[in-house]
């Protein structure tokens, strides 16, 4: 029973029956029972429109209560969610929609307005996430079940709807659970078919690593319709009996500083860009202050100056958290070692939608600087490459959070694996001797220096993003020499009145000559284009580099 994904929600709904289970940052607020009852009127009105199990339902809205209500009531109904990205175009939702044969959709107000429901024939109807009002109805049993959903209701719970009514149907660990279409850094969107062992899998490491949390309170930052966030910031939440609060709204660094400093996070994920912004904007200024750096070139004062800033930065994420976990993309270096200088309790995992998502991970305790934790429990990581900790090789991953393929894409799930059964994760990287995974790239971003040497562009864009003015960088290959791409940070450049074209062309050059110091000569830069808008990201903010190349 205990290795059913389905009983693990079912369990959290009885045992924490009158907790607050999600709210709507400044709106709407659920206890377990109430999100308990919201399930049983959607699983109501599935039967009386004839949805069957296996049937797939698409979601696609922003973080909200009723996302996540939509969601549990799909998998406990036994039919297959399709969580759709709301920042994806109008034309890939259709794509995804008629891809996955969703008969249902469940769509945010903001992401209705853009879409055309005559691109989607096969739905058989289109919900709205606020209230579950029908938008678009071809099927008479649904419109009819939608009407007296209240009624049916009632008839089926008389007196009042209790812990003991909640008995939801377990599922088999190889049953398709969840359709998840990938956002795409390297290409455009597959569907990702992810088992219940695979959502049971990354439960279970989750409940071994932090165990549960009943009445503990949680941000979600990340997009749900993601893996990571969905996993991490939702399902296991919820299962543990925490108290999840959806920030609603794009999460700008203003807006979820505000949220800590209220909720308070017990628990904090995050992707490295949020985390980076906060340091960088709050924290490396103060540290710039003439008599900050001299307390921190003087030995005695050294340890309690380092003090008192890792209590600023745990104070400036609320400062009620365990530990704050960053993945999706790596870390800055600069912002790394700062955060392991102070002994902030951060730790950097790895993991992809393939996986769902979990691959690595270690706590910050034993995390090592630079790495991405160590093979997830009933994961197995190998590097191909015959020296794994020295020479440079793909990842290869094999365990219970592996998908099942790709959606109707045999070619790309055939392309996916190695003859014996290891999945390519397209990543590159080394493994030492105790088991930390470091990852040195994309196997597609690679690019073969003039005399075959490896060059891997997140490197040199990692030092690039620390340099002056400097905002997001890419670099690439162009007619046989390497090119770096930059956004600057217009904001300095307009505090410091350096804002003429000419002025940060200027700046631009000195920061070439300066990083071209540091590299070999194969992989020095010999071009910067300047970009004046923000590269165009997935949700986990990884740049879509296939854009730019």
């Amino acid at each position: 029973m205990e290795e059913s994904f389905i009983y693990y929600i079912e369990s959290s709904i009885k045992e924490n029956w009158d907790r607050p289970a999600l709210t709507d940052y400044h709106g709407i607020n659920c206890n377990y029972k109430d999100v308990a009852r919201k399930i049983e009127k959607l699983h109501i009105l599935f039967e009386h429109a004839g949805i069957k199990k296996g049937d797939k339902i698409a979601l696609c809205g922003r973080n909200s209560t009723n996302w996540g209500i939509a969601f549990l009531a799909t998998l406990t109904y036994g039919a297959v969610v399709v969580p759709i990205l709301n920042e994806f175009k109008p034309d890939n939702i259709h794509n995804i929609v008629n891809h996955s044969e969703a008969r249902l959709l469940f769509v945010g107000s903001v992401v209705w307005e853009g879409l055309n429901e005559a691109s989607m024939e096969a739905l058989e109807g289109i919900l709205s996430l606020e209230d579950n009002s029908i938008l678009v109805s071809r099927s008479q049993a649904l419109s009819h079940a939608r009407e007296r959903l209240n009624e049916l209701f009632g008839k089926k719970y008389p007196d009042r709807f209790r812990p003991e009514d909640v008995n939801y149907t377990y599922d088999k660990p190889e049953e398709l659970a969840i359709i998840n279409y990938t956002s795409g850094t390297t290409s455009f969107s597959k569907g990702v078919m992810l088992p219940y062992r695979s959502l049971w899998s990354n439960l279970t490491f989750a409940f071994g690593v932090f165990g549960k949390l009943p009445g503990e309170q949680v941000i979600s930052m990340l997009p749900m319709a993601h893996m990571y966030g969905l996993a991490f910031e939702f399902i296991y939440e919820f299962a543990s009996g925490a108290h999840v609060f959806f920030l609603t709204r794009t999460p700008s660094p203003k807006i979820i500083a505000d949220a800590f400093s209220t909720v308070r996070p017990n628990l904090i994920i995050s992707v490295p860009l949020i985390i980076e912004k906060i340091i960088r904007k709050k924290v490396f200024p103060a540290l710039e202050k003439p008599l900050i750096k001299l307390m921190l070139n003087l030995p005695l004062l050294d340890k309690k100056v380092k003090n008192s800033i890792r209590q600023k930065v745990i104070d400036a994420f609320g400062g009620n958290f365990k530990e704050l976990i960053v993945g999706g993309a790596a870390l800055n270096k600069e912002v790394e070692e700062f955060l392991h200088s102070i002994n902030f309790p951060y730790t950097v995992g790895y993991g992809m939608t393939e996986c769902g998502p979990i691959l690595s991970y270690a706590g910050w305790e034993t995390f090592k600087k630079g790495s991405c934790g160590r093979a997830a429990p009933r994961m197995q990581l190998k590097i191909d490459s015959p020296d794994p900790a020295h020479i440079v090789g793909e990842i290869l991953a094999k365990g219970d959070n592996l998908m099942i393929g790709y959606y109707k894409n045999e070619a790309a799930t055939h392309a996916a694996f190695t003859p014996d059964g290891w999945l390519r994760t397209g990543d590159l990287g080394l493994i030492d001797e105790e088991g930390n995974l470091f990852i040195k790239g994309r196997s597609k971003n690679m690019i073969l220096g003039p005399s075959g040497q490896n060059i891997y562009p997140e490197e040199i864009e990692d030092h690039l993003n620390n340099l002056p003015y400097v905002s997001e960088s890419i670099v690439v290959e162009k007619e046989g020499k390497l090119t770096a791409l930059i956004y600057p940070d217009f904001e300095t450049i307009n505090a410091d009145n350096k804002n003429s074209d000419e002025a940060i062309a200027a700046i631009m050059e000195e920061n070439r000559k300066q990083i071209n110091e540091t590299l070999p000569a194969y992989s020095q830069i010999a071009k910067v284009t300047i970009y004046n808008e923000e590269f165009e990201k997935t949700p986990k903010k990884s740049i879509k580099r296939f854009l730019y190349q």
